[in-house]
């Protein structure tokens, strides 16, 4: 059965959190923006604390986890038409205890995590009390792990990790790192690479620098070059067991790229909803906004854009929740990761061509919505390596040809409707 309504009981939690987001939550953005990954201050807890409880009383806090974790087991579904209403927001993820990296981050631990690694790391971090960093990229492996050289090497019952790591989003605030190494170069990276958990504040983790998208001062980004020098970490600090990180990352960033999609969606909405207001509300030459062909095709365009990517999220979501397996939605993942930070940049540009000069300035997001649609087609893989991904999955479906011509080469085809329908066409020869 086909179903595109949502349950009425969990469409009400959605609208309790679309006005409290609004009312409660979007007001932070503007008084502390930037801040949501930082800890809190005395005076921000006694605003956040008091929001995240009334969060949690509702029930939507960190949906898609169990009971047993601390959410609600709602599942991606869910999980995505709530993100649509968070997506709006800097600080609203956080306050419904969903924020990246820490729900990859935390997928994984609950996954793959210790009993011990789920009580020291897992816990506070459902709590919202501290944040967490995925230490993965290097500075010249790229999206490609294959490529990377950090390691970790036994030394009695310990690992001393060696190495850099780039772009790691928020270690300078996090309070624990999950960093992907090399644990044996004689096999296969994807047999020989290892994942640890580890303090920030580890003797030889080294945050060399923060680097800040456009538009950040020097110094003030979120996305650290780390160099691990000479870190020592217990055998205990291994997730997962040994050689066991490529298994582990395909559920890390499996979550963490369709959340973003998820989030997306929200953003982008917000984007028509500023294109539509300002089309009804501006005058030139002689008529509103609205009634400009050319501002009519960017809302149809916008719409039509939006439309079809939030349905192919909601699919993708609804994927996940029934295999219960990552790699079974791999297509797909990777489809809604190319798409997205297409479907960003381009309602966003168009609203902010609607609202002329104003548009460009610091007083409105647009440039920063384009700025996060080009990071969107690099974080978790460049849009190129998921092209190629959706490509080698979708041709998987499909054999050659067994000739030199094409099975839906027309002669071919025609030859044999006649021969199958021989007798009827004799028949209607012989009645002329």
């Amino acid at each position: 059965m086909w179903d595109f309504e949502t349950d009425p009981d969990y469409q009400q939690l959605l609208d309790w959190a679309d006005e409290f987001v609004r009312d409660e939550v979007e007001p932070l953005d503007l008084i502390w923006p930037h801040l949501q990954f930082t800890p809190l201050t005395q005076t921000r807890r006694k605003v956040v604390d008091p929001l995240k409880e009334r969060v949690r009383q509702k029930g939507l806090w960190a949906t898609h986890l169990g009971p047993e974790l601390g959410g609600q087991g709602y599942g991606q579904l869910k999980l995505a038409l709530l993100n649509e209403i968070l997506g709006r927001s800097q600080w609203a993820p956080v306050i419904f205890g969903c924020q990246a990296p820490d729900t990859g981050n935390a997928e994984i631990i609950a996954h793959y995590g210790t009993p011990e690694q789920k009580e020291r790391y897992l816990r506070p971090l459902l709590d919202g009390e501290l944040f967490s960093s995925y230490s993965m990229t290097e500075p010249q492996g790229g999206a490609d792990p294959t490529q990377f050289t950090t390691s970790a090497v036994r030394d009695g019952d310990d690992w001393v990790i060696n190495g850099w790591k780039y772009f790691s989003s928020n270690a300078n605030t996090a309070s624990f790192l999950i960093v992907m190494v090399v644990t044996n170069p004689d096999v296969s990276p994807y047999q020989g690479m290892s994942m640890f958990l580890l303090p920030t504040d580890t003797p030889g983790v080294n945050i060399v620098r923060n680097v800040g998208l456009h538009g950040e001062r020097d110094g003030e980004g979120s996305h650290a070059l780390i160099h691990y020098d000479n870190v020592r970490v217990p055998d205990s600090a291994l997730l997962g067991g040994e050689g066991q990180a490529f298994v582990i990352a395909q559920t890390r960033l499996g979550g963490g790229r369709i959340h973003h999609a998820m989030r997306t969606i929200g953003l982008a909405q917000k984007a028509i909803d500023m294109m539509c207001e300002r089309a009804l509300s501006r005058q030139t030459a002689g008529s509103l906004l609205a009634d400009k062909q050319a501002v009519q095709a960017y809302v149809a365009d916008s719409y039509a854009q939006l439309k079809q990517f939030r349905l192919m999220v909601l699919y993708t979501a609804w994927e996940i929740d029934k295999y219960n397996d990552y790699k079974k939605v791999r297509k797909d993942i990777a489809a809604v990761k190319v798409v997205m930070p297409t479907v960003l940049h381009d309602i966003a540009w168009r609203a902010m061509q609607v609202h002329g000069a104003l548009g460009v300035t610091n007083e409105m997001p647009f440039l920063g919505m384009v700025t996060g649609a080009a990071v969107m087609g690099l974080a978790d893989g460049p849009t190129e390596v998921h092209k190629t991904t959706v490509a080698k999955q979708v041709l998987r479906d499909y054999t050659a040809s067994t000739d030199v011509w094409p099975s839906e080469w027309l002669p071919r085809k025609r030859d044999a409707a006649r021969e199958r329908f021989a007798e009827y066409l004799e028949a209607e020869v012989g009645n002329q």
